[in-house]
């Protein structure tokens, strides 16, 4: 059985102001006290790496899945064992495990980079827990990818059977989709309240309510949510006078929460690709007699784009013009993390389309410990009044 719940008490019994305080705080806090709390209660900790990965497994064998997404911190340790050229959330990642900033059970990772795909090499001979890797399909529309992929789920699922010392059976993930779907339609909800009603949440406070779900265990961010989204859609705010935009770019490493109010002085953040894993399903899985099927259908067939998934179903640039018209946005912020090569790639073939469709856009980069952004948030602004006063 996993442990009580409740390892991010801080939020309860608050007004929105305090929620969100909150919610903030701990994405800030480098000490992983949620992690702690877990693991002080006898859990255990799955570690995943972005972009996406199928928390509900590790769910159904009573684990805490936690996404590890870097931290601002510095790596010296890491430095020593990857390359200046890499990104840097490859290497405060690993800097985590190396400081014991953070106990884990087991470590997944992904090949959507050749630097995430050394990852779990590097983590391991560094680590007393096994690493793994996640093949999630490079055809994503062959008609064999959701058998292929149900087949690394099952891996995946035997895996964590032996962690947690229990079996993980049907019925067990059938429970567990269920309370994902709860979420998935929870952010579904926030989604379509930042993108109707802009001004009623904040960029960074929607970002805070979104991240906050891969540091603490599903209940609770579902509890969380079911709490703030009636008062922020009874928070007393009127529209001002900013354009609204998508954001692209954050699929992998994350933007400094700083960067984020910065964009949000000016513009309306409607739409975005900001910790996309969470929401990469883009609708509820249906369980049926085999859960892992379903969810590798979902992956596969009901899901978002991204530049670390390649499937000519879905054309990265379209989907990004199809993501601009839907939201209203009237620019797009194409942005990327420093060195990370499919970001960097996927941004020229977006300005690319944004061209042809004649639609407006700002091209910037960032790294998750940026500390200045006066240049930036004044070439944005200067970028906002020419769309306003044009």
């Amino acid at each position: 059985m996993s442990p009580p719940l409740d390892v991010f008490p801080e939020w309860r019994g608050r007004d929105l102001d305090g929620i969100l305080e909150s919610c903030l705080g701990l994405l800030e806090d480098i000490r992983f006290p949620t992690v702690e709390r877990w693991r002080a209660s006898g859990g255990r900790v799955v570690g995943h790496f972005q972009v996406y990965f199928p928390e509900e497994i590790a769910h159904a064998a009573g684990m805490f899945p936690l996404k590890i997404r870097g931290a601002p911190i510095e790596a010296p340790q890491a430095d020593s064992r990857f390359g200046s050229y890499l990104c840097s959330i490859v290497k405060t990642s690993l800097e985590l495990a190396l400081s014991r900033r953070v106990g884990l059970d087991l470590f997944v990772t992904h090949p959507i980079c050749d630097a995430a795909r050394n990852l779990a090499g590097v983590w391991g001979r560094n680590v007393d827990y096994p690493c793994e890797i996640l093949y999630l399909p490079q055809n994503a529309a062959s008609p064999h990818a959701a058998t292929y992929l149900r087949g690394e789920y099952d891996r995946l699922r035997r895996t964590l059977e032996d962690i947690a010392g229990r079996g993980i059976s049907n019925l067990d993930l059938a429970r567990s989709i269920g309370v994902y779907n709860e979420r998935r339609s929870l952010l579904r909800d926030l989604e379509a309240l930042k993108r109707e009603t802009p001004w009623l949440v904040q960029a960074h406070e929607a970002y805070a309510l979104v991240a906050v779900g891969g540091l603490v265990p599903v209940e609770e961010h579902n509890a969380l949510l079911h709490a703030a989204l009636p008062l922020l859609r009874a928070r007393a705010a009127r529209p001002q006078d900013r354009i609204r935009v998508v954001f692209e770019g954050g699929f992998c490493e994350q933007p400094p929460l700083d960067l984020i109010r910065a964009i949000g002085r000016s513009c309306y953040i409607v739409d975005d690709d900001l910790m996309i894993g969470m929401r990469w399903i883009l609708g509820d899985v249906a369980a049926g007699p085999d859960p892992l099927l379903d969810l590798a259908s979902a992956y596969l067939d009901r899901s978002s784009y991204s530049p670390v998934q390649h499937d000519p179903r879905k054309p990265k640039e379209e989907m990004l013009l199809r993501r601009a018209d839907a939201s209203g946005a009237r620019a797009v912020i194409v942005a990327a993390a420093k060195m990370c090569e499919p970001g960097l790639e996927e941004q020229v073939a977006y300005v690319a389309a944004l061209d042809g469709a004649r639609v407006p856009y700002f091209v910037t980069e960032f790294e998750e410990n940026m500390t200045t952004f006066e240049q930036l948030e004044i070439q944005l602004e200067t970028f906002v009044e020419n769309l306003l006063f044009d």
